[in-house]
């Protein structure tokens, strides 16, 4: 069974239908609360008769969510920004009539649509009358929910608010977190060592200039974020940016190509991933002056370039090579060409292709992206950069299942 701690620093929506058991969510709430997570209530219209809202304000700290077109969120989508959110949909209680908008596929509130658009954990906890769970359809209900990946939680058995007694009864609280605990299963990463570069590296000319390029470092930190959601260890090397280090992961700042080249192969033993995200410099100026350069010296008409490590390329020859060895590829035109040249002759198990032709991408939260390893090809387009690292870190989980496949150089 997963740990308490799983919960720590979750982000956990808990769906309130209208119930007598409504009381029972508040204590969940509070419990999900003390345990470190996030908690988003979203209430129906008829939850709203047994509990008020303003109770699981109090209780969260947030205020609870009940419109579908919401004008105070992002371009009035409030049921998107909360699909993208959530790390887990519980709801608790779940009605009868719920259960049966859940398995029909109907979306006609907030709650019920977000639990369309999420592709996070969900689990529901059933609460009615004895005579409604016993009943074929309510049945029917359920195994069509859980058919599709959703925990079904209880219930229990008992006596019932109309006087009933049999199942029906919604789970305690302490008894539902446990139950929920023991449905939830490790990520596909559980444990994997991944090592990533991000952002760009600055080259310097002199004291006060340098070479670089328009990498923000956003992609790089968004699949550091998302593969420790998914349970990975992730070792971060970023160049200099100006973003904040994901919850959970280790980060290592460096500037220059060398000094980025020298910590990966510092980790390297240890991966079992390696992601080189990060938009290395090509070239160095031979010798960096130590004083300011004057605008009419040589020095500045005619640098002399050497050329950097190829960082990717040295992971994959490494003695001590990760299992998946993946690259990105920044290209202006015939992209997957260029790409999946690269991935041969680099001996990449996967390479990341994305279009940077008049700059786009560079510095901004949406991206398009190209899958590609040795058989397959996905084109991602015009998404923002989190959903891209969850296509990407999906495809992975995959390839490391299926075990060593490495290119081969030529």
């Amino acid at each position: 069974m997963a740990h308490p701690d799983w919960f720590d620093q979750k982000r956990i929506i808990l769906g309130v239908t209208g119930g007598i058991a409504c009381y029972k969510a508040c204590e969940i709430a509070r419990q999900l609360g003390r345990l470190g997570a996030t908690v988003q209530v979203v209430m129906t219209e008829a939850a709203t008769a047994f509990v008020s809202p303003l109770t699981f304000q109090a209780l969260t700290g947030h205020p609870v969510r009940t419109s579908l077109l919401d004008a105070n969120a992002e371009a009035g989508m409030g049921h998107i920004e909360l699909a993208r959110w959530a790390d887990l949909i519980l709801i608790a209680p779940c009605t009868a009539n719920t259960l049966a908008t859940l398995a029909s596929g109907r979306a006609d509130d907030l709650l019920s649509t977000l639990w369309l658009a999420s592709t996070a954990p969900k689990a529901v906890a059933p609460a009615m009358n004895q005579a409604m769970w016993a009943d074929p359809t309510t049945t029917q209900h359920c195994q069509q929910i859980e058919a599709q990946g959703t925990w079904v939680l209880g219930p229990d058995a008992g006596v019932q608010a109309c006087g009933d007694v049999g199942l029906g009864r919604m789970l305690e609280p302490d008894a539902l977190i446990e139950s929920l605990l023991t449905h939830i299963q490790s990520g596909p990463l559980d444990g994997r060592q991944i090592l990533l570069t991000a952002g760009p590296t600055h080259e310097p000319i002199d004291p006060v200039r340098y070479l670089a390029n328009r990498s923000s470092g956003k992609m790089g930190f968004a699949l550091a974020a998302e593969a420790k959601r998914l349970g990975a260890v992730v070792e971060l090397i970023s160049g200099p940016v100006h973003l904040e280090t994901p919850h959970g992961v280790r980060r290592t700042d460096v500037e220059t190509a060398e000094q980025m080249h020298q910590a990966v192969l510092e980790r390297i033993v240890a991966a079992d991933i390696f992601i080189g995200a990060a938009a290395v410099s090509d070239m160095r100026p031979a010798q960096p002056a130590r004083h300011k350069l004057k605008k009419q010296s040589d020095h500045l008409n005619h640098l002399e370039l050497v050329e950097n490590p190829d960082i990717v390329q040295s992971v994959a020859s490494h003695p001590h090579r990760p299992q998946l060895v993946v690259g990105f590829a920044a290209e202006t035109d015939d992209v997957e060409r260029h790409a999946r040249s690269k991935l041969t002759h680099k001996a990449l198990d996967c390479i990341i292709a994305n279009d940077v032709s008049g700059g786009q991408v560079f510095g901004r939260d949406i991206t398009a992206v190209s899958i590609i390893d040795a058989h397959t090809t996905q084109h991602f387009s015009t998404t923002t950069k989190e959903d891209a690292a969850k296509a990407i870190l999906a495809h992975l989980s995959v390839l490391l299942s299926q075990g060593p496949s490495h290119g081969t150089a030529i």
